[in-house]
């Protein structure tokens, strides 16, 4: 019964682990498709309205703002869902005690 109610919990973990990993990616083929589209619209718009040519229009600050922006958000979004435990995570404590363990016995 509780070996039953162990496995589940692993399964919910995981399975709660993968939907964060999902929904990451998710917002990374948006950032992307977004960004395109609004960057597109802004040197298009630069080069039509104010005349600028096309490597004028491109070095345009607003051409990069959202993805600089929302690419912070982005890099938070990813710390959360993988640098939280990318080099502490409760594995790497448990490897870390049991070698101290092992490397410091009673001389």
């Amino acid at each position: 019964m509780e070996r039953d109610y162990i496995e589940e919990h692993k399964y919910l973990l995981a399975k709660k682990r993968v939907e964060k990993i999902k929904g990451f990616y998710w917002h990374l083929v948006v950032y992307i498709i977004v960004n395109i589209f609004i960057s597109t619209v802004i040197v298009l718009g630069l080069m039509n309205e104010d005349k600028l040519t096309f490597t004028k229009a491109i070095s345009n600050f607003g051409v990069y703002a959202t993805w600089f922006f929302w690419g912070i958000g982005m890099f938070f979004h990813w710390l959360g869902v993988f640098g939280t435990n990318m080099f502490f995570s409760k594995d790497w404590e448990q490897r870390k005690v049991k070698e101290y363990m092992k490397n410091n016995k009673l001389k």
